[in-house]
C-alpha cells in the first residue's frame, strides 16, 4: 500500500500547463523548501507547473521536516530500516508521479525532476527504472545509489545535469564524477555536469542558471 505524497504547487504563470518540474527536498526538509526555487524560475518558464511534494516519512533527525528513507549514520537506523524505507519511498514516488501526470494531462517527456540531496538519490534511483523517461533529470548535492546494479536495472535513459559543490562536506564532491561515470556506461548519452566553485551543500546561483537552460532545452521551451 503506498502512501500518498501531499504536495505544495505553483501554478504556470501562463495560466496553461504544457510542462512541469517536480521538485524532490533533502533530508529533513519538506516541498516548500524547494519550491521557492519556481519563483525566479517561473518567469523564464511561463508554461511550466512546479510541485514538490513532501517526503512520505516524519524525520527523526529534523522534528519539522520530512524523509525519503532513514539514514543510519545521522538518525541511528539500521542498513534494513534503511533499505526497508527507500523500497516504500520508491513505490510512493512512482504512485506520487503516475497520478501526477494523469491528473494534469502530461506525458513523461513533458516532466523534469529536479532533486536535492537525498532528492537526487531518489530522483537518480526512480526515474531510470521507469518505463518511459521523463524530460530531463536535474540532480543537485546528491550522488547515484547502488551503482554496482545499476545498469542492469536502467530501463529508460534520459538526459541528466549534475551539479555539486567543491566544497560539500555532506555529500563528497566526488559523488558527482562517480555517478557521471555510471551513467555512461549504463548507455547514458547526454550526461552534463555543473561544478558550483566555493559552494558547500546547497544550491548556488550559478548551479541554477545552468539548470534552467537544461531544463528550457529539454523541454523545448
Amino acid at each position: 500500500m503506498t502512501r500518498v505524497l501531499t504536495a505544495g504547487r505553483k501554478e504556470p504563470l501562463s495560466g496553461d500547463t504544457r510542462s512541469a518540474v517536480v521538485f524532490l527536498h533533502g533530508y529533513g526538509a519538506n516541498g516548500a523548501d524547494l519550491l521557492g526555487l519556481a519563483d525566479p524560475l517561473a518567469e523564464h518558464l511561463p508554461d511550466t507547473l512546479f510541485v514538490a511534494p513532501d517526503a512520505p516519512e516524519a524525520c527523526a533527525g529534523a522534528p519539522m521536516g520530512f524523509q525519503w528513507f532513514p539514514i543510519p549514520w545521522i538518525d541511528g537506523s539500521s542498513e534494513e530500516e534503511s533499505m526497508r524505507g527507500m523500497s516504500a519511498a520508491v513505490d510512493d514516488l512512482n504512485a506520487f508521479l503516475d497520478a501526477f501526470m494523469v491528473d494534469e494531462d502530461l506525458l513523461p517527456e513533458q516532466v523534469v525532476l529536479l532533486g536535492f540531496s537525498q532528492g537526487t538519490m531518489m530522483a537518480l534511483h526512480v526515474a531510470p527504472r521507469r518505463e518511459d523517461p521523463v524530460a530531463g533529470l536535474v540532480a543537485f548535492s546528491g550522488r547515484l545509489l547502488s551503482p554496482d546494479t545499476f545498469s542492469d536495472e536502467v530501463v529508460s535513459r534520459m538526459p541528466v545535469l549534475l551539479v555539486h559543490g567543491d566544497e560539500d562536506d555532506v555529500v563528497p564532491p566526488q559523488s558527482l564524477p562517480q555517478a557521471a561515470e555510471a551513467l555512461q556506461e549504463a548507455g547514458f548519452q547526454d550526461v552534463f555536469a555543473h561544478v558550483m566553485k566555493g559552494t558547500g551543500h546547497g544550491i548556488a546561483p550559478d548551479g541554477l542558471s545552468v539548470a534552467l537552460a537544461f531544463m528550457r532545452d529539454k523541454l523545448s521551451l
